[in-house]
């Protein structure tokens, strides 16, 4: 039997720690500065004496993330819509695996989903690069978030991946929650979702040696596909394939990701769609009993994934227009009109305007490029015809 103590490194709050973590946060000025961004109408110190009497972590959910998920919603959205939650029971733990587009919202956003849908919460998980202060790392942990670290040395690495994978699979198997996790490690930053071997090898470690089909039917896996009309952080994504381009040895800083979490929050974002897929049931798992090697059958896996998220993808009109602007011929031109490409257009413009650095039309590809990549994976799947 897995003890709780083997996951204190990484795992959430409980509700019986949550009034320590909030004595804790009261006392973090850079926390009370958030406050007033977050809360404008609000008084911090109102706020604060709010939150000392929560008693539960679904209480906080509640009464601090849940309204402001919704008021970001409401806000910076033309509104979120979601299908295929009538194929999962809300008494079964799930493991969520996602395309990836925004480092906050999309699993709060799941979440929203889930709760109004008489589903429990999913616990989430977060890679450390973005735990930049003490205090981030409290809030998250209270919002049912465990800990991904990262960077490690290899042999550090590899046995965090054991512990992480026997976190998840207890999670949902012995203690009944579901878990929402990203199909690579961090977001997709040209739209081009696909699922990692790393992270499938990391799942499959915790299961029993040579049963890689048994091990992931365990999980009860179902495929989710997010997306957004418009990405707020795409001309910030396009920066950083632009630094990368120039320098090789280029990496983002925390004041980076800070401003992809503002920006990601802020930004205008249209129309949101989550698609929740079937689970993955054991004809589908059996498939690779056949398969010897072991790396083809993680490769079988990941493509089973992938497919389950491109074909749910829903195609937004910028979608199909980019495609069109980098492909010959005016293809989808019959699917969207001329506003809706006059809007997308303009958009893009109005984003690359924000860039002051140079190469705008390697800006402008690779913007295109990153609404276009959806399209391009469905194409692969399903063939041009079915689209838009």
């Amino acid at each position: 039997m897995t003890k709780e103590l083997d996951f204190e490194s990484i795992r959430p709050y409980q509700d019986h720690e949550i009034q320590q973590v909030f004595e804790r946060l009261k006392k973090e000025t850079s926390f009370i500065e958030l406050l007033g961004f977050l809360y404008p109408e609000l008084p911090p110190q109102k706020f604060l004496n709010n939150m000392m009497q929560i008693k539960s972590i679904r209480q906080f959910q509640q009464e601090v993330i849940s309204p402001y998920v919704k008021e970001v919603i409401k806000n910076t959205t033309k509104g979120v819509t979601s299908e295929g939650l009538e194929n999962l029971h809300p008494d079964q733990a799930y493991l969520y695996i996602s395309n990836h587009r925004d480092i906050i919202l999309d699993p709060a956003i799941l979440n929203i989903i889930l709760f109004e849908q008489g589903f429990d919460t999913t616990e989430i998980a977060i890679g450390d690069n973005l735990l930049i202060y003490p205090w981030i790392t409290d809030l998250v942990k209270l919002n049912k978030t465990f800990i991904v670290k990262r960077n490690l040395p290899v042999r550090q690495m590899m046995e965090n991946s054991t512990l992480l994978s026997k976190y998840i699979r207890h999670t949902i198997t012995n203690v009944g929650h579901s878990i929402w996790i990203a199909q690579r490690e961090g977001r997709s930053k040209d739209g081009n979702d696909r699922t990692q071997l790393s992270l499938l090898k990391m799942l499959n470690i915790s299961g029993k040696k040579d049963a890689v089909a048994e091990n992931f039917k365990e999980l009860k896996i179902v495929p989710v596909s997010i997306s957004y009309e418009y990405d707020p952080c795409d001309y910030l994504k396009a920066l950083e394939f632009l630094h990368k381009r120039d320098n090789p040895d280029y990496t983002k800083t925390a004041a980076d990701d800070l401003k992809h979490m503002g920006t990601g929050l802020r930004g205008r974002k249209g129309r949101v769609h989550f698609a929740f897929g079937r689970p993955i049931c054991g004809n589908e798992f059996d498939k690779i009993k056949n398969v010897q090697n072991k790396n083809e059958k993680f490769e079988y896996l990941a493509r089973l994934i992938d497919e389950h998220v491109h074909e749910n993808y829903k195609l937004w009109p910028g979608n199909l227009i980019a495609w069109d602007m980098l492909n010959p011929g005016n293809e989808y031109r019959e699917k969207y009109t001329p506003q809706e490409k006059e809007t997308f257009l303009n958009y893009i413009d109005e984003h690359l305007n924000r860039i002051d650095e140079g190469d705008k039309e390697f800006l402008r590809r690779t913007l295109y490029e990153m609404y276009a990549n959806p399209v391009a994976n469905k194409r692969e799947l399903l063939g041009k015809s079915v689209l838009g």
